[in-house]
């Protein structure tokens, strides 16, 4: 997650794609997804529907059994999509 992070860094900073400068409109951009796959997640674990391997784990669990590297996965990700789609959308003229 860090090398994503690391990776598309320059695109706020090198290129303007002004995702951090903008905290409330990128918590609003976040916050639905984020609430829906951590239920979605959560979820699935109670039910049996899949598990996460102890080896590729920290151990640390948030409430619902979701392992912290899920939800930093939630957070990340998404992050580093809209971070290349505002860069593309600057370069393109938009």
């Amino acid at each position: 997650m860090g090398l994503c992070v690391l990776g598309t860094l320059p695109l706020e900073l090198v290129l303007g794609a002004r995702v951090y400068r903008q905290p409330r409109r990128l918590f609003l951009a976040m916050l639905v997804p984020l609430c829906v796959f951590v239920v979605w997640d959560v979820l699935a674990i109670s039910w049996g529907h899949w598990t996460y391997t102890p080896r590729y784990v920290s151990g640390w669990d948030l409430p619902g059994s979701l392992p912290v590297e899920e939800l930093v996965f939630f957070l990340v990700i998404p992050v580093c999509g809209l971070l290349t789609l505002e860069t593309v959308r600057k370069l393109r003229g938009r």
